[in-house]
């Protein structure tokens, strides 16, 4: 179309849509001069409605404007003056220009003004409200951070002040976190609604004003919550509430103590928001602002239940874990001795370096024949009842195997292969049976200790070692062939050292490697006096216990001491025997002079003696020489007879007719236990007899 009359000149045309962008422009217009002196403002925008021109025009800008940081402010706008680099769509929080109210936030772009010229004239920033933007981006980042920092741990309460930690400032003055105390120990949470009279555990607290918030109740409190308030309405049917909190409410009379706090806080608006899942009860958050944050809305009661469903789970995975723990430590310490025996010849601590050891760790203290001590210490891989469970398994099966006398290393072989079948169980297991995907391996030290010879034999598999502490103070790890950790295929095959342990000496195990390197390279067991001079035993533990390296997890490692001492020399005697039936009367008379030492009774003279008498002719007729008696006065009465054969006897059941074939059948009649132990130069058959008690007094 054309254009029937004369154009506008550009002078004209630019004084028009300045004047346009100072009356009628939704964006915010302001010109300073070089000083940051208030020159020219748009005063159309909302934000300024209600303010004069007058009030501004000359001001300098940090006094015009209410901005939150005006020295950070002034400093970016001062370097556009300088340099003429625009500053873009930069975000500054404010303060309301006229009157109360929450703060706003503004997108700023500053540009510098010059003439033709070059000469600075000033700046002029473009001010674009983006207050409801930056509050749903506000919102979004507490949420988001409440999904990544809450619920890293699997402790109820750690979570909960994770999330206390996660809200404020950012998007409460204050946030109670309160949760049902049965959920806290591990229980199933009660249905809603929640029964009244529930307790609840004041779990977490937080505030923007420090610790010096008032608070109704101390963090750790538990009690049930007074009935009716906006608290127990929202446990009751699962939904939020939202309250403008003021002085003349009903319901604070029904809870004094949270009115007081509530008044000497100075907060004004309430969410509460319950944390349920699945139809359950599991407690409740309670936000407050005070005058820095505008009230909630609606939209924050979205953040706040979807903040509060990631929380809810969070607790629900720790109660569960808890549980878990609870029912793990229960049974593993059910399975695990109370306290370590000691021996004649062997004193024994026991340490955990936390209130619970690991779920598959175990130790034991195994009496053998012979007044010998098997020493364990083992470790499942795993957590929970299924390490606790393979704990118990194993070292039913280790108990069981020692009773054969078998060598540390032919035991752990032993052991070796049953765990590779229980493992083999576990895998054939339906893929959807969490058990299916745990494999079951352990690391397990094995050793014996024999108080006559003064020696121990070690055997490992995986990474367990034990330190040996000299009467002299001196520490060292023995060098143990590695063994392959139990359960897993192939490998090499298991070893055993066998070591020359003074009297009053200290072994340490532990199923801690980093322990081990500490205990050998210069702990508490080595400063003051020597650990085999009548220092006790349980002190060294606690030392252990004070000065643990900071490498040492104390929820995981325990510790297992043993003091050697000397066995007495007058409950032992030995006697070489002769290699024809006469030597059998000779055996019986040494052997009945000794009891008569010892004051055995008549009964168990006796019965000693046919015993005796039954182990000599068999080693005579089917053994090889050189033969040796001996007798050991310990917890037990131990009658051994060794000879050089490697042959094996057994046990048989004589037909009437025959003249032999009851020695071993006599033995079993007479003695508690039997067996043989079999050694590089031969065997020994032993038996052992319970000795009665010594009479009162």
């Amino acid at each position: 179309m054309a254009h029937d009359g004369p154009l506008p000149s550009l002078g004209d045309a630019e004084a028009a849509i300045l004047r346009a962008l100072f009356t009628q422009s939704p964006v915010g217009l302001h010109v300073l001069d070089p000083e940051l002196r208030v020159v020219r403002v748009n005063m159309g925008t909302p934000a300024m409605r209600g303010v004069r021109a007058e009030d501004l025009l000359g001001r300098y800008f940090r006094d015009a404007y209410p901005v939150v940081s005006p020295d950070d402010v002034e400093e970016r706008v001062r370097r556009v003056l300088e340099t003429g680099v625009p500053l873009i769509e930069d975000v500054v929080r404010t303060r309301p220009i006229s009157g109360n109210g929450a703060e706003h936030s503004y997108s700023v772009s500053v540009f510098r003004l010059e003439d033709p010229d070059g000469t600075v004239l000033g700046v002029a920033l473009a001010v674009v409200d983006v207050t409801e933007r930056e509050k749903g981006r506000a919102r979004l980042r507490v949420l988001n951070t409440v999904r990544d920092r809450v619920g890293r741990t699997l402790d109820v309460v750690v979570t909960c002040e994770e999330l206390v930690g996660a809200l404020v400032p950012a998007f409460a003055d204050a946030v109670v976190v309160e949760v049902v105390d049965d959920v806290v120990r591990g229980d199933d949470p009660p249905l809603s609604p929640l029964p009244r009279g529930t307790p609840l555990r004041r779990a977490a607290f937080g505030s923007s004003a420090g610790p010096g918030q008032p608070q109704a109740y101390p963090v750790g409190d538990v009690r049930s919550l007074p009935d009716p308030t906006p608290y127990t309405q929202a446990l009751s049917d699962l939904r939020p509430r939202v309250l403008r909190l003021h002085a003349g409410l009903p319901w604070l009379a029904t809870d004094p103590a949270r009115a007081r706090a509530i008044r000497a806080s100075g907060v004004r608006t309430l969410l509460t928001v319950p944390l349920a899942l699945r139809g359950t009860v599991l407690g409740l958050i309670s936000l407050y602002r005070a005058e820095r944050l505008e009230p909630f809305t609606e939209d924050d009661v979205e953040i706040a239940l979807q903040l509060a469903d990631h929380t809810a789970l969070c607790i629900d995975n720790a109660r569960r874990y808890t549980r878990e723990h609870s029912i793990a430590a229960t049974v593993q310490r059910h399975l695990l001795p109370r306290r370590p025996v000691s021996h004649t010849a062997l004193e024994t601590a026991y340490l955990s370096t936390a209130k619970e050891i690991a779920a598959g760790s175990w130790y034991d203290t195994i009496p053998l024949s012979s007044a010998r001590t098997a020493l364990v210490v083992g470790d499942v891989a795993g957590q929970g009842i299924h390490a606790t469970a393979g704990m118990g398994q194993l070292r039913t099966v280790i108990r069981s195997l020692s009773a054969f006398d078998l060598g540390p290393d032919e035991l752990l072989a032993r052991l070796n292969d049953i765990t590779t079948h229980l493992a083999a169980e576990r895998a054939s297991l339906p893929p959807a049976d969490p058990l299916h995907r745990e494999a079951l391996t352990a690391a397990c030290l094995y050793a014996v200790y024999d108080p006559l010879t003064g020696r121990c034999t070690m055997a490992r598999a995986g990474h367990l070692a034990p330190v040996i502490v000299r009467p002299d103070g001196s520490a060292q790890i023995p060098d143990i062939p590695d063994g392959p950790r139990l359960g897993t295929a192939g490998g090499t095959p298991f070893a055993a050292a066998e070591l020359d342990i003074p009297e009053g000496s200290v072994l340490a195990f532990t199923s801690s490697p980093v322990l081990s390197l500490h205990l050998a390279g210069g702990s508490t067991l080595l400063k003051g006096r020597p650990p085999g001079r009548g220092r006790p035993l349980q002190d060294l533990c606690d030392e252990i216990m004070y000065t643990l390296p900071a490498g040492v997890d104390r929820g995981v490692p325990m510790l297992l001491l043993a003091r050697t001492r000397p066995f007495p020399a007058d409950r032992v005697a030995a006697w070489p025997l002769g290699e024809d039936l006469t030597a059998v009367a000779t055996a019986r008379a040494l052997v009945r002079d000794r009891l008569a030492m010892w004051g055995a009774d008549e009964d168990t003279a006796f019965n000693t003696e046919l015993i005796v008498s039954e182990l000599v002719t068999n080693a005579i007729r089917y053994g090889s020489p050189p033969m040796r008696l001996r007798l050991i006065h310990d917890r037990m009465l131990t009658c051994e007879v060794r000879d050089a054969s490697p042959a094996a006897p057994h046990l048989l059941h004589a037909r009437t007719v025959d003249e032999g074939g009851r020695g071993l059948f006599i033995i079993a009649q007479l003695a508690e236990m039997w067996g043989t132990r079999y050694a590089e130069d031969g065997k020994t058959i032993w038996t052992e007899q319970a000795l009665p008690a010594p009479p009162p007094g």
